[in-house]
């Protein structure tokens, strides 16, 4: 069997590239800072290879390190879990999640039966208050919401790619003044997510229509709402493609057959330390194992 560097070595390594800093690995390793270093510069000297750059007060992976981690740190935290369950350490374990009102409705609520089977000791508590990311370590532990981007002092992790659509009533598709041209959005009231204000002018930039303006503009800060007014034939509710497809709404559908890439998305964001916690981690590695589609 061929050699394999030492386990602490291993985790310091991974602590370091999850929280971006050594002095925040060793905080959480119970280490002091040199010593943490001299475990990475131990695994760096067994690779042979450099698994950072070295940057002031931050150390960023290199090429080779971010190999490593997406082979070694699933297998890291498989460990953990099966010295946790065979040491009996398998009390009931809590994540505080704040998640969108439309993801939970959609795609998570159905899928927790799964959760629940592979792990009965993780509780969830649900949390579909706003501003989730200022709350994370103040009564929130993760996160999923919808963005662009998130701030890079968070751990994050992208959990999907879409496109933007125009959803409507199919009603608005026929009658005395059917919209039957990107034009007619002139005549409409869109609606837009408070969290995607931008979606409207990446559609219509992709369409080439720069110029096209809406009656209106309602600003929403729920998509189920969104759905629902679009249902009711109010106005044009700019979205992704997959609320339209998740909705399973006969009332709705898109205009149009132009796909449009969209920049927003929805992301899983926790504070770095947070990923090493039990909870957390399970519930990461489930979600990306079940829901990611990047």
């Amino acid at each position: 069997m061929r050699r394999l560097p030492p386990l602490t070595a291993i985790e310091a390594f991974v602590q370091v590239a999850r929280l971006g800093s050594v002095k925040a690995a060793a905080e959480e390793l119970a280490l002091s800072s040199p010593a943490l270093s001299r475990r990475v510069q131990a695994l760096e000297r067994f690779m042979g290879r450099n698994l950072f750059e070295r940057r002031h007060q931050a150390m960023m992976l290199s090429a080779e390190g971010e190999k490593l981690l997406s082979r070694i740190a699933p297998a890291l935290d498989q460990l953990t879990l099966a010295i946790d369950a065979t040491s009996g350490d398998s009390e009931l374990v809590r994540l505080r999640l704040a998640v969108m009102p439309l993801f939970a409705s959609q795609r998570l609520m159905a899928r927790l039966p799964e959760l629940r089977q592979q792990h009965p000791e993780l509780h969830i508590d649900i949390d579909t208050g706003s501003h989730a990311l200022a709350r994370l370590g103040e009564g929130v532990d993760a996160a999923i919401l919808l963005a662009r981007d998130i701030d890079s002092s968070l751990y994050s992790r992208r959990i999907d790619r879409d496109t933007a659509v125009a959803i409507v009533n199919r009603s608005l598709l026929s009658g005395r003044y059917p919209v039957s041209r990107v034009e007619d959005i002139g005549r409409l009231t869109i609606f837009l997510h408070r969290d995607m204000p931008e979606l409207f002018n990446v559609w219509r930039e992709g369409l080439g229509r720069p110029d096209l303006e809406p009656a209106a503009v309602d600003l929403f800060d729920s998509g189920q709402l969104m759905l629902d007014a679009a249902a009711q034939g109010l106005g044009v509710a700019f979205m992704l493609k997959s609320h339209l497809e998740d909705s399973h709404d006969e009332r709705l559908t898109h205009l149009f057959d132009d796909s449009v890439d969209s920049p927003y998305g929805y992301w899983f964001a926790c504070r770095r330390p947070a990923l090493s916690t039990r909870a957390v981690r399970i519930f990461h590695d489930w979600l990306f194992s079940t829901m990611s589609t990047v």
